[in-house]
């Protein structure tokens, strides 16, 4: 029989709504339930393509002993962490300080008043490597609740306590600088793998926000050094197996170092960011291997990710079925050279386990592999290349899929919105402008509400109960503003001013500056989340710092800028001692450093020949941050056209930072050569 998740919209939730555990949504209800009942809450936290939180719902959710034990002992409760990233970022904090690690499944044991007294992660049915067996913990804590519950409270109200001392207020420290944005870039340099690319060692993620701010410091200073690290990383990815060769898109992570084995579940945010990525890097140095990786990575989006209403849903899973029933991480991307032989013949089987690095050996499980480029691309005859890669497709496409998790959350939407209307506008292909758009008027009609308070999440067209959180309202005001630069429609310019709005007046401490990631009307939590760095996403804060300097950049307007540039202190603190966890906030510093650019077009039309390739240059500027408005003289669309007539009669183009504009200019290539400056 169903439990309580069965009318949820999370597809994580849902995925437990026959489980024998008698699970509760997060609500008031359920602790009202813990407190009548005088047990403690197990809290479980997870998200839909997360592997090890799927071995340990078979393992443990699905046992029907291990399900009586806790509905006897325990109220428990799911949560879906990309629905609530609150609750998640608050017991996060807890579990990391108390452990010193953190990960999903996340499992952490509260008092009726949601105060966290133990913590784990991923517990195993029968003790293993030194660890307990999830009935030992459950039973050991039961134990602990009954005959020791001073202890416990007095623990719990101590890690309240020490969480609550957390508090931070950088947002009054002044605007990096040049010093802080060099030491950042030499803490790069030292932690750069110039051997494989990225950063770090294994498991090895895909940096996006660190490779645009390392773009765009090239783009302000030459640096030649950051454009090497930022192309050579791309390369890296995109020759390695975290990068599907055959469909396009990246997955999550690879574990090792060289970016041959992925976790294969593909995220939203991950392929919305490097789309992005890639096109910059192609609009920085023209690089074809660059272009072909933004163009297929928006086509995986557009192809795969993108639901019947027009949004894009959030993940694909790391497992499917290997065709005899059974769930396993990767099956639908890995290929052993019998099952090249058996669709491609003997002699192109051979060619395409050259191309893709396809051994006998595998370099995955039970001798398979996952495709690579080992090999530069000119060895091979390109068109038989194409042909191969084109029938593997089609014969990958027969096999079960990987489950797609549904739900539109409206920050990955924001940042899907920008990398398609650029990737779009750059490389003509109006298509994808199109599905950012409708990505975009979906948002418009379901999540946002009268006042322009946005909810986090909908699915199957349904507006999710769960409200707006920074990271939301600040990634859909940047594929707003990212929109409105592309397509010269100035309401998504307008819309993106609620969004900020919402930002200072909901977010925002007006002494400090410093932003929260919940609004100050939201649901209290033992703790109101703060977190300036970055993680697989911009955080909130840097991703506000942004959006309210392209606003600002548009309009003209102060407040906005000062909010802004308070919010950016906190990267002038931490940027020179953790650069890899505030890369966006420090590609944020740098567009403030060159003013950013406010850059406005004015042509008879937008359909006119000469206004758009004024437009197009403008565009494709690498000045960090630039802004970009189109429209005919004196259109009230933008702010940014007003007193800009046509000079001559001619399209024109005007140049302004800093308060100083340059001449106003009817050429392209010396609109290109002020951009560039």
């Amino acid at each position: 029989m169903p439990n309580r998740l069965a009318h949820e919209t999370s597809p994580y939730l849902l995925q437990h709504a026959d489980n024998p555990v008698d699970w509760w949504p997060w609500s008031e209800e359920a602790f009202d339930e813990a407190r009548k009942r005088n047990v403690p809450v197990l809290l479980s936290i997870g998200y839909s393509s997360c592997h090890w939180c799927h071995v340990m719902a078979h393992e443990s959710f699905e046992d029907q002993e291990t399900a009586e034990y806790l509905n006897a002992h325990y109220v428990s409760v799911k949560v879906d962490r990309e629905e609530r990233p609150d609750v998640d970022a608050v017991y996060m904090e807890a579990v990391q300080a108390a452990t010193g690690q953190g990960g999903w499944p996340m499992t952490v044991f509260l008092t009726p008043d949601a105060e966290p007294f133990y913590f784990g992660t991923y517990f195993p049915p029968a003790p293993r490597q030194g660890m307990p067996s999830f009935r030992q913990v459950l039973q050991g804590v039961h134990q602990a609740w009954d005959e020791r519950r001073d202890e416990v409270t007095e623990v719990a109200g101590k890690i309240v306590r020490d969480l609550a001392g957390r508090e931070i207020s950088y947002g009054d420290a002044q605007t990096p600088g040049e010093e802080e944005l060099a030491q950042a870039l030499l803490g790069l340099t030292r932690e750069y793998d110039p051997q494989r690319g990225g950063f770090g060692g294994a498991p090895k993620f895909p940096p996006s926000m660190v490779l645009e701010f390392l773009l765009r410091h090239h783009a302000r200073t030459g640096a030649e050094g950051a454009l090497q690290m930022a192309s050579d990383t791309c390369e890296r990815m995109a020759r390695g197996g975290i990068y599907d060769q055959l469909g396009g898109g990246f997955a999550r992570y690879s574990v090792d170092r060289d970016w041959v084995v992925p976790h294969f579940e593909k995220m939203l945010y991950d392929n919305a960011l490097l789309c992005r990525v890639y096109a910059h890097l192609w609009r920085a140095t023209g690089s074809e291997l660059a272009r072909r990786v933004a163009l297929e990575t928006a086509d995986f989006m557009v192809r795969e990710l993108r639901t019947n209403e027009g949004g894009f849903a959030s993940a694909l899973d790391a497992d499917s079925d290997d065709g005899t029933g059974k769930h396993v991480e990767g099956a639908y991307y890995v290929w052993t050279p019998e099952q090249l032989r058996e669709v491609l013949g003997e002699q192109d089987a051979d060619l395409a386990a050259q191309v893709f690095g396809v051994t006998e050996e595998g370099t995955f499980e039970e001798g398979a592999s996952v495709l690579q480029l080992p090999v530069r691309d000119g060895v091979f005859d390109a068109e038989k290349v194409a042909s191969v890669r084109e029938r593997l497709l089609a014969a990958r496409s027969r096999r079960p899929a990987p489950g797609r998790d549904d739900k539109v959350v409206a920050a990955w939407n924001g940042l899907a919105i920008a990398a398609l209307a650029e990737t779009g506008a750059y490389f003509d292909r109006p298509d994808l402008v199109e599905a950012a758009v409708a990505a975009a008027d979906l948002l418009v009609r379901l999540h946002l509400d009268e006042q322009a308070r946005l909810t986090r999440t909908s699915k199957d067209g349904h507006a999710g109960a769960n409200a707006g959180v920074l990271e939301d309202y600040a990634d859909v005001a940047e594929g707003f503003l990212a929109l409105a630069s592309v397509t010269g429609e100035g309401v998504w310019l307008e819309f993106a001013g609620f969004l900020v709005d919402h930002v200072l007046a909901r977010f925002t401490d007006p002494e400090s500056g410093s932003l929260y990631d919940t609004a100050a009307d939201a649901e209290r939590l033992i703790r109101r989340p703060q977190d300036p760095t970055d993680n697989a996403a911009p955080s909130g804060w840097s991703a506000a710092a942004g959006a309210l300097l392209g606003y600002a950049a548009h309009t003209g307007s102060e407040p906005h800028r000062t909010a802004a540039e308070k919010a950016l202190g906190v990267v002038k603190a931490l940027g020179p001692r953790v650069p890899r966890f505030i890369g966006w906030g420090l590609a944020v510093a740098e567009a403030v450093l060159d003013g950013p650019r406010e850059v406005a077009v004015v042509g008879p039309s937008l359909g006119d020949e000469g206004t758009r390739s004024l437009h197009r240059t403008a565009l494709l500027g690498t000045a960090p941050g630039a802004v970009v408005a189109v429209g005919v003289p004196e259109s009230e669309e933008f702010p940014l056209l007003s007193d800009r007539p046509l000079v001559g009669g001619e399209p024109t183009a005007y140049v302004c930072r800093n308060f100083t504009c340059d001449a106003p200019t009817t050429e392209v290539d010396r609109l290109r050569a002020v951009l560039s400056d």
